[in-house]
C-alpha cells in the first residue's frame, strides 16, 4: 500500500505524452478540490472512492505505446483486502513491475505479491525501488534492498531481470536517467520493459473454442463463443468434446461483419453442416489436435474463502463456460 504503483504508471503516461493535457488539467482540478497537491496516481484512480481513500480498489487497464511496441498496463491494487483483484490482474500479465518503497523496505505484501507472481508463472520481472528521493538517493540503502529482494525471490524460484532505483513522482529512473542516481548503470523502467519479449500468439496454438451458448436465428443454429486459442475457418472439420461429435464448419459469423475465418480472442458464431446436440460448456477442437478428456488433474489454486478447504470436499468447478461437480482428493 502506498509504495507508488499508480504514481509510477501515471507519471510514465504523463512523461511520454500519452495522456491529453485536458485530462491532466482535470486531475489537477480534482486534486485542488480535495486540498491536495497534484498526484500522478489520480490519472488512473478514477473512482471517487479511490480518490477519497487514496487506495486503488480495482484493476485499471490502460493502453500505452512506445516506439517498439504496444502495451496494456494493468494497475493492480496493493491492499491485502483487494488481493482477489490483484490475482485477476496478474493472471493476464506477461511481465510485472513489483514496487518497493525505499523508506519502508520489503513488506509482508511485497513478499505475498512476489509469491503470487511465482505461482502464476510470471517470469519477466522488474523490481522498482521507489521514493529514492526520500532517502537522498543513497546507494547503500538501494544495494541492501536489492540484496534482500534478490534473496527472497530466489527462494521462490524467481529472479528479477532488473532492480531499478527511481522516484516515480519526479520521473527519475522511470522514462529518463537522472544525475541523482549516476551510480546506477542499468536501464530506466521504460527501457527495461522494451527489452522484454512478447508472449506467444495464441492464434498459433491448437483450436480451443468453448461454447458459450446456442442460438436459433432465422432457422439457423448458431454456436456462439470466444476462441481461446487457435483459429477456425469455413470448411474446417471439428470435434466437440466431451461428447466426441464430429462435423464441418459451414459458416463463420461475426457481429456486423462478413467473415470466413476467426482467431484467438475473437467472439464469434459458427454454423455446422450437421444438426448435432451441442450445449454450453462443450469445447470445439480440430479433429487432428484434440484436447485431452480426463476426470483427474493436479492444479495450484488460490483459495479465497474464509472457510478452510479439506480433502473430500465437493465443489462446483468452473472452467471457462463449463460447470461440473468436483471432489478434492
Amino acid at each position: 500500500v502506498d509504495h507508488g504503483k499508480s504514481t509510477l504508471i501515471g507519471k510514465l503516461l504523463i512523461d511520454t505524452d500519452t495522456i491529453p493535457k485536458e485530462k491532466i488539467a482535470e486531475v489537477k482540478t480534482i486534486c485542488d478540490s480535495l486540498g491536495r497537491e497534484f498526484e500522478p496516481c489520480y490519472i488512473l484512480d478514477y473512482l471517487e472512492e479511490e480518490r477519497e481513500q487514496n487506495v486503488t480498489i480495482d484493476t485499471t487497464q490502460i493502453w500505452f505505446k512506445t516506439q517498439d511496441r504496444n502495451y496494456v498496463i494493468i494497475d493492480a491494487p496493493g491492499h491485502k483486502e483487494f488481493l482477489k483483484n490483484m490475482i485477476t490482474g496478474t493472471a493476464l500479465a506477461e511481465a510485472a513491475i513489483l514496487m518497493l518503497d525505499a523508506t519502508e523496505g520489503v513488506k509482508e505484501q511485497t513478499k505475498r505479491h512476489a509469491y503470487i507472481l511465482s505461482l502464476l508463472g510470471v517470469r519477466q520481472l522488474i523490481v522498482a525501488v521507489n521514493k529514492m528521493d526520500l532517502i537522498n538517493w543513497e546507494q547503500g540503502r538501494f544495494q541492501a534492498l536489492e540484496n534482500e529482494m534478490s534473496e527472497y525471490l530466489a527462494k521462490l524460484g524467481l529472479k528479477a531481470n532488473y532492480i531499478i532505483p527511481l522516484s516515480a513522482k519526479s520521473g527519475a529512473g522511470l522514462a529518463y536517467k537522472s544525475a541523482n542516481i549516476g551510480w546506477y548503470n542499468g536501464p530506466t523502467v521504460l527501457a527495461a520493459l522494451d527489452s522484454f519479449t512478447a508472449g506467444q500468439d495464441n492464434s498459433a496454438k491448437p483450436l480451443r473454442f468453448p461454447v458459450q451458448d446456442v442460438y436459433k436465428i432465422n432457422d439457423e443454429r448458431i454456436i456462439a463463443g470466444r476462441i481461446e486459442s487457435g483459429a477456425v475457418k469455413e470448411g474446417d472439420e471439428l470435434i466437440f468434446l466431451p461428447g466426441g461429435e464430429k462435423t464441418t464448419v459451414k459458416e463463420v459469423k461475426k457481429w456486423n461483419e462478413n467473415a470466413t475465418s476467426a482467431s484467438a480472442g475473437q467472439s464469434i458464431g459458427i454454423t455446422l453442416t450437421d444438426q448435432l446436440f451441442i450445449e454450453r460448456g462443450f469445447v470445439a477442437c480440430h479433429i487432428n489436435a484434440t484436447a485431452k478428456i480426463t476426470s483427474e488433474f493436479n492444479a495450484k489454486i488460490f483459495w479465497m474463502a474464509k472457510e478452510k478447504v479439506k480433502t473430500g470436499d465437493r465443489l462446483i468447478l468452473r472452467i471457462v463456460t463449463q460447470e461440473v461437480p468436483a471432489v478434492i482428493e
